[in-house]
Formats: C-alpha cells, structure tokens, sequence
C-alpha cells in the first residue's frame, strides 16, 4: 500500500454516532434516528388483535383455558437460594446487578464495540479486508481506528467476557483397521475437535432471562378440561420426561430439584468446495425445557457443542462420550443454576433425545444399515414391524452372540458402542429423534413418491410421452399462484424440485387417482405431525391418514414401480410416529431442520470470512442468531390483526367518483353506503333520517397497495411468540409489470368452524377515510368467490371455489373491514384433462380458469384453516 493518500476535502456533514435503543422487553436492536426507531416499533411491537379477525376454533381467551395440568410431583423445579436451600414460592428473586452503560468491556468504548460488530458480523469482512479498512481509517483526516489490524481485532473479540463460551480443543487421529498397501492419507494425520464445555453451555441457556414464560421446570401431563383427553406439546408434556423423572426420583436427595434433558443433534455439513477437506461433523445441544417454538426459533436454544473437522475419504465417525463428560455429575447430584425468572433451581441433568437423520442414525445407535434404530423388524419385510429395541437387548445379543450372527440376524454392529452408555437412564434406541425432514420430506416424498411417479409416467407413456406430462406439470407450476413462503418458479421448477405444496393437484390427470390419494393421505400425515398441539383425536387422525397411506400406495405395485415392496426405513418409520409424539410431544421441536438452518451461521459463514478456515474464531460464529427470531408480544388471544402499509400510493384517486372510473367499477358510491350502513349499525351509531337512505360519503380517501396480516401461527416458522406476518397486495403494476392482486380468507360466520366459517375472496383495492363521525375506517374492495359444493374434493380433500357473479353477469363485489380478513390464501387452477395453454401464467390464472382448490397445503396454518 502507498505510505499517504490524499486526503478528503473538508466541509462535509458530519455523521452522527449516536445509537437509539429499543427500550421494548426483550429487544436488543439499535437505531440511529428516532423516525428508524418508530419504523421498528410499529412493524415489531404493534399489535391490535381483533377476535372477529379470525374463525372461533381458533380462539381462546387464555393460553391454558380450558386445560388441566397435572405436574410431576417428585422434581417439582422448586425455588431455591443459590446455595441450593428452598426458598417460599412467592420469594422474590435476587436482584440483577447491570453494568454501567459505559462499560464496553475489551472493546474500550461504543465505538469500538460497533466497529467489531459491523466488520465480523455484519459486513462478515475476511481477514485481509478488515486490515484494509482500517489502514483507510488510520490514513483519514486525523482518524485512528480502534483496533490496529485483524489479528488485534479477534483478540478483543475472543476477550470477551459476555457472550459465547470459549471453545476447548483436542486431536484425533484414526486407530481402526488399516490396509495393507495404499493406506489412505486421512488415516495417518491428526484432526481437530473443537468443543464447548456443555455444563456451561447448558447453565447458560437455562438463565437465558429471555426464555421466561418460554420454559417449563417439570414434566407434565395436559388435559382437556372436559373429555380429559392427552394434549402433546413441548417437549416436558410427552410421556419421557414424566418416566425419566420417575426413575431420577427414585432418589430423594433429588425431589424438589428440575429435570433438565439434554438435547443433542449432529449432521455433516459442506462450506467449500475449493478444498479438499471440507467435510464437518457438527453436534448441536439444546434443553428439552425450553418451548418448540423457542427451539425453532433459535434464539439461542440450539447451540453448536463441537465441530470436527474430516476429509472426504473418512467413513468412520461415532459421538466421543467425553465431550458430555462435565455433564455427569449433574444426572446424579442436583446442580444450582439460576433460571430465565432470576430465581435458583436444582437442576438435575438427563441425556434426551437425539436428532439426527436414518445415516446419521445408524452411526450413533450402531446398527447395520436399513435396518430399523426402533424395533427389530427385519430389514426385508419392515412393514411386519417387531419388538422394540433397547440397549438392554442389544447388550445381552452381543453378549450371546458372534459377530457374524448379531450383523445378520439381528442388525448389530459389535464394534460400535453407543456413547449412551457411559451414561445413567440413556436408552439410545428409545432416544432416536423423529426427523420430519429427511424421513418424510427428503426421503419418502422427493426420494420415493417423486421417483415412484416419473417411474410410472416412463412405464405408461414411454420416455417422450412422459417428458411431455413433466413439461405440462412444469406449466401448472408456472400458472400457480403466488404465496407468501413458496418460492416464485415462472417457468416450473423441474419434477424433481416438487415439495408437496400442490403437487396433487398439479399432477391430476396425469396419474391414476389412487397415486394422488396416496399424496394426499401423505401430506396430511406430515401436516398433521406439524402441528404445535396434538391430542388423542389428533392421533386419531394421524393413525386415519397412515392406514390410506398405506393402502393406497399399494398402486406404485400394482402398476409395476416397486415390486419389491416398501421395506424402506424412512418410510417405515412413519409406524413410529405416533409413539414418538405420546413420547416426546409435537415433532416440530425435534426435527433435523432445526439443526441444518444453523449451519449457515455456525460454520459457513465464520469460514466464509476467515482467511485462514474453520478453525478460527467459533468463540463468535454464533453470534449471528443475536437478532434471529426476537421475542416480541406473546399475545393470550390466538387473534390476527390486518394493517394497511404504512404509506398510501401515490398517484391514485383521492376521491370515490375518482376511485369508480380508476377501477372501472360505478357502483362503487353505493358499495361503501352499504358498508357504511352496517358498519354504523354495528356501532349503534344514530343512522340517517329515513329509513330508505344509506349514508353518504363524499369526503377523501387514501388508496394503499397493500396491508400486513399479523396472526398465531406456532406450527409454522415464526417468531418465538408464535407470530408470523404476510404482505397482502393489490396493485396494478407490480416492478412495471402486470397487476397483482392476492386472494385472502375471509371470516364471515363464526358459528361455524374452519372454512365452513370463511368465504374466498380477491382483493382489489385497498383505501381508508374519515367518515363524518370521527371515525376512521380501513377498507378492502373484493371479489366474492362461491363454493363449487358444499364440501372438500373426495380425491384432493381441497376444498373448490370459483368467482362469483351477479344474476345481469357484473363481478359479486363488496367492501369490508380489514378486521374481517384472516390472511392470504392460495389458490390453484383445476387444470382438468386439457394441457396448459403456454399463454397462461401466475399473472392471469386467475382470469382464465373458471374453478379452484384452496390450497390447504400451503402451509401448516392454511392447513388448520381450510380443513
């Protein structure tokens, strides 16, 4: 680099360095200007809930309205001092001490603090540009940076006292079998094995003051108040935690103290393809106390344990119990912690379940591949089922047993010993996780259904007739719909991408209706699972969908895709689900996707910026989930609240006569007398003198092109409280291109439940005004859509709908509340027989096709709502 550079002229604005805090409970976000700040409290922490919002089988006044609890009565997760005494149930808990606002620790000031922030975390500079950027700074108008390269930068970063915890290391080297000649090189080098020390791992998550009113400090069982049925929800409802606690109980010195089940979870990851070691085993931990959503959230419930770095050639990998070594005392001898409330609590460890997929699966509980980790089923006829497998049988087999003969007949792998076993109450066969994403996501959808079906369309049609199916399905994709959460494919996305979304629908006509009923009873089980409660008539229907499950998928024999049969081990364990759940509860907090969205900010992204790999700075690669999934309100009633956006359009009509021509609808004036009418009637407002009048409003409006729905969705991704939000849109030029208009769920009778309360409807316009009153009223102009019948398509269980007309032939339009509309919805054309027109896409579908599904499979709340 040159010794000087020119300097800047002088005369500049100067740039303000103050930061304004968002003082809202449990927000940590930082704002430069009060207008930024107002801007995240309105779209964060402002929410209205309206009850008509949303259909009455979906409200509750209270979070446990209606439910019985009933708590184990042995570790109770009592109150304690910190030297582990009891204390009164009402007590207090100790103060919280605050650092002084000008303490920054290392960094020495704000400003350094903010330095390091933006350029490791958010700027995510390597190493060679940090050095870069503050020569720059060193070489401005008296400028002096506050770190003097990267290197003095990771050292204040890694001096940091508030935050992760520092990683421990040790090295491995391969001392099973070697060949003779040609020995693999992997097999003579040492590898690293970064590690956390999981006690203060653990110790730290359960303090985690944010987790307070997301957590449970003992196993319970609910019920339904009335008919005292089983619900399953977090993970202390299921059975497990309640028969752990059972035999951790048996110990009094324990009673009083909390149950803690330690959640483990590892995959291999890939973060460059550019070497020839890029290969990394990750171990995630977690607490089986914090709530699903929090789990799925993040938040700092899902933290990186260790991190092993393997070369591509390596086969053999199995979890080393001495990472879990400080762990130990804890399951025997109760551990004071403090918890999210501030108050202490004894706190006795556990080894829960573990995540993983079937391969991931194998290595860990060591048995031989495409036999079942669960039972004892044979590896050829799994559908048969078994005894269940546990490491009490397992021990004995090997005991009795050669080698050869527990391989073969029992699919034991000798050599492999499950780290469980250095530990007490650890069953790993009965702790081997459900994992919806590669069980029925990844491999019995897109690795079985998909490949069954382009299997089938060869064997029917040859490969030219069947290319040309797969193109047309390609065009129905094109001339679906948008939807918040479903990625925009304009020209298809190619048969092996479905996800199962609308994939019955889409292929409807092009397969024999019994292979669009086995999607069908598919998707429903994997939607079903996805809930965020389960109870008995919940498993009911799990157990409904699973037997048309398997005997409608009995067509892929019949017509001579898989002959062999279906002893498949992803699939079959779909047999185990519902045990799981009573085990475990709802199987959204345990699931593979969980760990797997980590890895972007655990280890792709620290290698990303490192120039020197993957072994640099972990004691900060977490630090990216700081503002991932922020707790906000965690609101009583499961409401939804629909806001207009927070500016209106320019360029559109201010008044109604203009509004009418702009959207070439005169009947507009008389459309808002009638909403006027019943709006003023709601609110035993005096109406005009006369009962033949309608009130009249001839003030101005404002015109928007969209509003955000709010609402309860847990079984989705969502923030910690549950909340999830959509954009709804109507305008008539999207980027310079056609309109867009979405269609949305309207609530219309709450007397009824699910879509029996809702009509469809398309937006077209949405505006507001003053009426004479005072009042302000928020406004949608729709679309009616009717239903075809009077229930849900036998075939796709989807419910049909189609626009709706007055008896002269003009659209059936009407204006409503915003506080009348639920969300989105998705529609998708009923395709029939005929191919898809090439003229047809997402932006006019919806004009040419005369019928539609409402796509209940769009997501797991659409699923509640259109069932």
């Amino acid at each position: 680099m040159p010794q000087t550079i020119p300097r800047s002229p002088a005369g500049r604005r100067a740039v303000s360095a103050s930061r304004i805090p968002c003082l809202h409970a449990g927000c940590h976000r930082w704002f430069k200007t009060a207008s930024g700040l107002n801007h995240h409290k309105l779209s964060f922490h402002s929410y209205s809930f309206h009850k008509s919002g949303l259909p009455s089988h979906l409200q509750s006044t209270s979070p446990h309205e209606g439910i019985v609890h009933d708590y184990h009565e042995e570790l109770t997760g009592q109150k304690c001092d910190s030297n582990g005494q009891p204390i009164h149930p009402s007590s207090l808990p100790p103060p919280i001490f605050k650092k002084p606002p000008d303490d920054w620790g290392s960094y020495g000031s704000q400003l350094g603090f903010e330095t390091a922030e933006f350029i490791f975390q958010e700027a995510e500079m390597s190493a060679s540009k940090i050095d870069k950027l503050l020569y720059l700074w060193g070489c401005s108008n008296g400028g002096r940076p506050p770190f003097s390269d990267h290197n003095e930068l990771y050292e204040t970063i890694d001096a940091t006292k508030l935050g992760d915890i520092r990683w421990d290391t040790f090295k491995l080297r391969y001392n099973g079998e070697r060949p003779t000649d040609n020995v693999p090189p992997w097999m003579d080098e040492e590898y690293e094995y970064w590690y956390h020390d999981p006690s203060t791992v653990v110790e730290n998550m359960l303090s985690n003051m944010e987790f307070d009113g997301e957590i449970d400090y003992a196993p319970y069982w609910d019920f339904t108040a009335g008919d005292k049925k089983r619900r399953y929800e977090n993970f202390m409802s299921g059975d497990w935690a309640w028969l752990q606690a059972d035999e951790i109980a048996r110990d009094p010195s324990t009673h009083g103290a909390t149950f803690v089940p330690i959640i483990l979870g590892s995959d291999k990851t890939t973060v460059s393809v550019a070497t020839g070691q890029n290969d990394y085993w990750l171990v995630y931990l977690s607490i089986g106390n914090i709530h699903n959503n929090v789990r799925r959230a993040h938040r700092n419930g899902v933290k990186l344990l260790s991190f092993l770095a393997i070369p591509k050639a390596a086969k053999k990998y199995t979890d080393d119990p001495t990472i879990l070594s400080s762990l130990k005392a804890g399951m025997t001898v109760p551990q004071v912690m403090k918890c999210p409330d501030g108050h202490f609590r004894r706190a006795i460890f556990g080894i829960g379940p573990y995540i993983a997929d079937y391969l991931e699966q194998v290595l860990i509980s060591g048995i031989v591949q495409n036999w079942c980790g669960r039972c004892i089923a044979l590896p050829d006829n799994l559908d048969a089922g078994g005894p269940p497998r546990t490491a009490e049988l397992t021990r004995a087999l090997i005991e009795e047993l050669q080698a050869g003969a527990a391989w073969d007949e029992w699919g034991i792998d000798v050599n492999v010993v499950p780290f469980t076993e250095d530990f007490p109450h650890a069953d790993i066969c009965q702790l081997l996780a459900p994992d919806i994403l590669h069980q029925l996501v990844k491999g019995s959808f897109k690795d079985h259904l998909v490949e069954w079906v382009g299997k089938y369309l060869e064997l029917e049609y040859g490969k030219v007739g069947a290319k040309e199916r797969m193109m047309d399905i390609d065009r129905r994709i094109a001339a679906a719909l948008p939807f918040p959460g479903l990625r925009r494919f304009p020209d298809g996305w190619g048969f092996s991408q479905w996800t199962g979304d609308d994939s019955k629908a889409l292929m409807k006509g092009h397969v024999p209706q019994d292979i669009v009923r086995t999607l069908r009873a598919f998707l429903e089980f994997c939607y079903i699972i996805r809930q965020n409660v389960i109870t008995d008539d919940t498993l009911k229907d799990l157990r409904n969908a699973l037997e048309r499950f398997h005997h409608y998928h009995e067509v892929f024999r019949d017509v001579g895709v898989q002959t062999e049969g279906f002893s498949l081990p992803r699939q079959h364990s779909l047999v185990h689900y519902e045990a799981l759940i009573c085990l475990f509860g709802a199987p959204n907090g345990l699931c593979t996707s969980i760990t797997e969205s980590k890895h972007i900010t655990a280890v792709k992204k620290p290698w990303q910026r490192s120039s020197n790999g993957a072994s640099q700075h972990f004691d900060d690669v977490e630090d990216e989930d700081e503002h991932a999934g922020i707790i906000d309100e965690r609101p009583a009633l499961a409401h939804s609240d629909v806001k207009l956006a927070r500016c209106h359009a320019r360029g559109r009509a201010r008044s109604v006569p203009a509004l009418a021509i702009e959207l070439g609808i005169p009947v507009l004036s008389m459309l808002i007398a009638q909403f006027l009418y019943e709006q003023l009637s709601c609110e035993s407002t005096p109406l005009p003198a006369g009962a033949c009048h309608l009130p009249v409003f001839t003030g101005p409006l404002k015109v928007f092109h969209s509003a955000t729905a709010t609402f309860v969705s847990p079984s989705d991704l969502s923030r910690i409280g549950g909340m999830r939000r959509e954009t709804i849109r109507a305008i008539p030029v999207w980027h310079q291109g056609p309109a867009w208009y979405d269609t949305i769920f309207v609530s219309t009778d709450d007397t009824f439940n699910r879509m029996l309360s809702m009509e469809i409807a398309r937006m077209l316009c949405f505006f507001s005004f003053i009426y004479t009153n005072g009042r302000t009223y928020s406004c949608a102009l729709i679309h009616w859509f009717d239903h075809i019948a009077d229930e849900p398509d036998k075939l796709t269980g989807m419910w049909m709908v189609r626009p709706s007309f007055m008896g002269n032939g003009s659209k059936n339009l009407s204006i409503i509340h915003l506080d009348s509309i639920v969300r989105s919805a998705h529609l998708l054309p009923i395709f029939g027989h005929e191919q898809v027109p090439r003229a047809v896409n997402f932006h006019n579908s919806l004009d040419i096709y005369c019928g539609f599904y409402v796509n209940r499979f769009a997501d797991y709340h659409a699923f509640e709502l259109a069932s």
